[in-house]
């Protein structure tokens, strides 16, 4: 354990918690089956922080295929925002994709999500494109950041 909690890779075992997270950060949250079948795909990886009680708190899911790595979600639950949480998932997971070799990292985030917006630009990540109307449950767009080596 340290000062964010106990760190690991994420299972199909965890699935059930890594879903009520979701429920729990997100609009549009991935379903238990979503959660389940994600740990089948090869190029899937997630990792989570749990509590000294076992309680997954944040994690961070991706994809991985040859030098190029999804982010595909970063959760972190309400009363720990704000904390470091994020950014230390967000960071280790930029530091393991540098020493394997990634070349871009990208994500797709709301654009009216400021919160998320400032970390992955003081993590180095920049604006790239603008998918219209990407979320379903708003109509607001999506926004596609990109993360490179030479960033």
């Amino acid at each position: 354990m340290h000062e964010h909690g106990l760190c690991r890779k994420l299972t199909a075992d965890d699935a059930m918690q890594m879903h009520a997270l979701e429920k729990l950060c997100f609009s549009l949250p991935w379903s238990l089956e979503q959660c389940r079948l994600s740990f089948m795909k090869p190029a899937f990886a997630a990792f989570g922080l749990f509590s000294a009680q076992h309680v997954l708190f944040a994690y961070l899911s991706l994809y991985h295929v040859a030098d190029e790595m999804e982010i595909l979600n970063l959760a972190v639950v309400p009363e720990k925002r704000r904390q470091g949480h994020g950014r230390f998932l967000l960071t280790t997971a930029l530091q393991v994709g540098q020493k394997i070799g990634l070349q871009k990292v990208w994500l797709e985030v709301r654009e009216h999500n400021s919160a998320a917006r400032a970390l992955y630009a003081s993590c180095g990540f920049r604006v790239e494109g603008r998918r219209k109307k990407y979320y379903t449950d708003t109509g607001e767009d999506g926004l596609v950041l990109v993360w490179t080596t030479s960033s």
